[in-house]
């Protein structure tokens, strides 16, 4: 999305919010944020709001550069980068505008261009990108009377991917959300992500199917399922929404290539009570989901276990559910290289 000749990446919708000055960076459009949730559990509709992931992007010759912030709910963190390169981390208080000073960095200039492009990313590219705490507001941005510009295509990654999942996709329990696995996955392969976790509540909405399978702008879906339904739903459901979800994107995106991903590894592995409904939940649905990929049986469709991305028992935080940086890091590390195959092969282009 282009807003005041910037690019607002991993962003659906600039809402303009009653009493607040500024637009609000929303993943979902309004339509399908508002209609998540299952029952008496909604919390996807707030946690849909969350910047989480997205990014603006702009290239400018200034040397200095201004660009006013502000949170809604909860602080955030704001991870500014210049191409490939952490330029700073700041943080933005609840409530209050906060105008961010940016310098053209000065060590730049001392090195062969060679040294800073060739990335993902060129270098000419101020890239601001939120983390997971709070809802984030553009106010302003300021360069001095110099021109600003959106990235041009060759500036930015070529492939996109998007990512859905639970609030492991999400980012959780992260102390640095780019340390998150879809982040450490994307960096290793040159891609770009866009971030649609929802926390606590992926719960394969047919909302959601409807917006990725409307949704042109990815080039392959990563599906991370499984983990926020059990104990929910039953078998049953969790099969039929599945079903739904995996057969709508195919249907309206024929082309395009789906990852599923079941649960990983977490504590009800090794649960003292085998016969409790979350163990037999994660059992059963692990299955479910291999057995879905295997009737479809499309070349455009794969399955990934989930032990073999989280691989390490200790790379979980001690909810042992939610891994820690150290977890994501591997994670996205084992995960880049089943994805290089897919890439490699030429099956996502």
């Amino acid at each position: 999305m282009i807003y005041k000749n910037l690019e607002f990446y991993n962003v659906d919708e600039l809402e303009v919010v009653d009493g607040i000055s500024g637009v609000r960076l929303q993943r979902f459009p309004r339509g399908t944020r508002e209609k998540l949730g299952h029952r008496d559990h909604e919390r996807g509709r707030f946690y849909s709001q969350r910047s989480v992931g997205c990014e603006i992007r702009f290239v400018t010759d200034a040397r200095f550069i201004r660009v006013s912030l502000s949170a809604l709910e909860e602080d955030g963190t704001v991870f500014v980068y210049k191409g490939n390169f952490l330029h700073s981390v700041q943080s933005i208080k609840a409530g209050v505008i906060t105008t961010l000073h940016l310098e053209e960095p000065e060590k730049f200039k001392n090195v062969s261009s060679k040294a800073l492009d060739g990335y993902s990313f060129s270098s000419k590219v101020w890239r601001l990108l939120f983390g997971k705490d709070c809802c984030m507001i553009f106010h302003h941005i300021d360069t001095f009377g110099h021109e600003v510009r959106p990235p041009q295509k060759n500036e930015t990654p070529s492939i996109k991917w998007l990512a859905y999942g639970s609030s492991i996709t999400f980012g959780g329990n992260t102390t640095i959300y780019s340390n998150s696995y879809i982040h450490q996955a994307a960096r290793r392969l040159k891609v770009d992500v866009l971030n649609k976790g929802i926390a606590g509540s992926c719960f394969c909405d047919k909302e959601v199917a409807d917006y990725i399978a409307q949704n042109n702008e990815w080039d392959f879906v990563t599906l991370e399922l499984g983990v926020n339904m059990r104990g929910r739903f039953s078998h049953e459901e969790f099969e039929k929404r599945v079903g739904y979800l995996i057969n709508t994107i195919l249907r309206k995106r024929p082309n395009k290539v789906i990852i599923v991903i079941g649960i990983y590894a977490n504590g009800s592995e090794y649960s003292l009570d085998k016969e409790s409904k979350i163990a037999r939940d994660t059992v059963r649905f692990n299955e479910i989901l291999k057995e879905i990929v295997l009737e479809i049986n499309s070349n455009k469709l794969y399955f990934i276990d989930g032990k073999e991305i989280l691989t390490d028992f200790s790379g979980l935080s001690t909810d042992l559910l939610h891994p820690s940086d150290d977890g994501h890091i591997l994670m996205g590390e084992n995960l880049s290289h089943k994805l290089k195959s897919l890439l490699d092969t030429g099956l996502i282009f």
